[in-house]
């Protein structure tokens, strides 16, 4: 049996693939959530696609608890997430916000749940923000509303009284731009210098769910990459 176990929301999309071959390869015992099964897991709780968020989360919810039993983690990794722009005149504002409150706050939600259900005292949550919503984000209306949200969890998870199991930490990242695939298709003329690895986050991951470097609970660290280098900065 694997000494350490990891949650991977979202093992199936880039960064989570990523991430669950980075632990696998640390000899992680490694499940994914996610709406199709990543091969390279260990585990797999299939996301049964709903409009209802709280039968969503509820079947999300039950499928871990049967699959971990009294089993706990060391780390849940929440990097679901997705893109959609929109201004507020826009035809797919309503629908492009939907999309994004499901990707980014459904499974941020539900993850924080499952640290305080199956973190170990001294466990990491990870969830995925981005820098972008610090402020305005006037032609990505929903996609801001929806990461700003997510910092605000964070900053809740690190609070008193959250519910977190003792000693462990929620920590946010908040990149700019992330060296994927599909971006690389779809920005195909731009500055990959400053495009930040998903090989890097994995290897941070790794070292904050370890205990190396990690931040204090409720940390929004923005991820700096310039030249091909990638700097964790937590916000003031």
């Amino acid at each position: 049996m694997a000494a350490n176990r990891v949650i991977v929301y979202g093992g199936r999309g880039a960064l989570g693939s990523k991430c669950v071959q980075y632990f696998k390869s640390k000899g992680w015992w490694v499940a994914s959530i996610d709406m199709v099964a990543n091969e390279e897991a260990n585990e797999n709780v299939i996301v049964k696609m709903s409009e209802s968020f709280t039968e969503q989360a509820g079947q999300v919810t039950t499928d871990m608890a049967q699959l971990l039993g009294d089993q706990k983690v060391d780390a849940i990794l929440c990097v679901a997430g997705g893109w959609a722009g929109g201004k507020c005149s826009s035809k797919d504002l309503y629908k492009n916000t939907d999309l994004m409150w499901k990707q980014s706050v459904w499974t941020s939600t539900i993850s924080s749940h499952l640290a305080a259900l199956h973190l170990k005292p001294g466990g990491l949550l990870t969830l995925a923000g981005a820098k972008a919503a610090l402020s305005g984000t006037g032609g990505m209306v929903g996609y801001g509303m929806a990461k700003a949200a997510v910092h605000q969890l964070c900053k809740s998870l690190g609070a008193e009284n959250s519910g977190m199991p003792s000693g462990a930490a929620a920590v946010a990242i908040l990149p700019v731009t992330l060296d994927t695939p599909m971006n690389r298709k779809f920005m195909p003329d731009a500055d990959f210098s400053t495009w930040t690895p998903l090989e890097y986050i994995a290897e941070v991951f790794f070292n904050w769910a370890t205990g190396v470097n990690r931040p204090a609970s409720g940390s929004l660290m923005q991820l700096l990459t310039s030249g091909g280098e990638t700097q964790a900065v937590a916000t003031q």
